[in-house]
């Protein structure tokens, strides 16, 4: 079980940020990303759409005999979470409630912001995740449907994006939050520009470093933390390679050399080459898939 690597799906490329996270905490760990580009972005298709698709994609992961799932998607967390965690006999994370302890951790006076996709947002998952924890916490939500795009496009700073972003954070600076949590994996990347919109006093939470401590710890109690390394990293996709290459250095770095293409719809799994790299190699090259 030691060996077997970690599945981790986004609908795209942002979840790129959770496996960065990921692999800097467990570099013996084999990891296989998957980005569901071809029907992505999920935020603003209906949640029940969105429960398919990650449940046909852990199915595939399932395929490569992995020994977690991370769900490093917000949307598809707030989709499946509970019934794949409910489902499936093997470990599944995902990003929801890991953000949410990290927010509660910082917040000087659980005043909590969340910024996500239409439909994490419409889920109403972080208001219950944190009320879970504790239940004197105020949480304002705001879904952000246009940041995904100009994510996507490298466009993470400038006028036209500070505008907009004012206009979804002013009414939450107004409420008093002190913590916004970046409730999508794209956020990340703008948080830059996030920081300069909501100022000094206003602590911004990704959930990607919480969400890889958690994978560490269930693997640790479970006493299957791979002991031998490095640790091979396979990135797919079921849409185009060459967006993905380009995004995924964006996100991830350059370990993203090589992406392969693969189609849900067929049973077919490509062999996937997970002995030892050498030292220095990073990644898996197309032809090995």
């Amino acid at each position: 079980m030691k060996d077997r690597p970690i599945g981790m799906f986004d609908s795209g490329l942002g979840g790129l940020t959770v496996m960065r996270s990921v692999i800097d905490r467990l570099p013996r760990e084999h990891v296989i990303y998957l980005g569901d580009d071809a029907r992505g972005p999920y935020g603003p298709r209906d949640i029940d759409e969105v429960r398919r698709f990650a449940r046909e994609i852990i199915d595939y992961l399932l395929g490569f005999d992995v020994k977690m799932v991370v769900i490093a998607c917000n949307s598809a967390t707030a989709a499946v979470l509970e019934e794949a965690q409910r489902d499936y006999n093997i470990p599944v994370v995902g990003v929801i409630a890991p953000g949410a302890r990290a927010a509660l951790r910082r917040s000087r006076r659980l005043n909590i912001g969340v910024i996500g996709t239409r439909c994490t947002i419409g889920s109403g998952s972080y208001e219950r995740a944190i009320a879970r924890l504790d239940s004197r916490a105020r949480v304002f939500s705001r879904a952000c449907p246009e940041f995904v795009e100009f994510v996507e496009r490298g466009e993470v700073s400038g006028d036209h994006i500070m505008e907009i972003a004012m206009g979804h954070l002013e009414p939450m600076l107004e409420s008093g939050i002190d913590t916004l949590i970046m409730g999508c994996t794209h956020y990340p990347l703008l948080e830059g520009l996030l920081h300069q919109a909501v100022g000094p006093d206003v602590i911004l939470i990704s959930s990607a470093d919480e969400t890889a401590s958690e994978v560490e710890d269930i693997l640790d109690r479970l006493g299957w933390l791979r002991e031998d390394g490095p640790g091979r990293h396979v990135f797919l996709t079921t849409g185009d390679v060459e967006k993905s290459v380009t995004l995924g250095r964006l996100f991830l770095g350059p370990e993203v050399s090589d992406v392969s293409h693969v189609s849900l719809d067929f049973d077919l799994h490509p062999e996937l080459d997970l002995e030892p790299a050498p030292e220095g190699s990073m990644g898996v090259e197309g032809d090995e898939l």
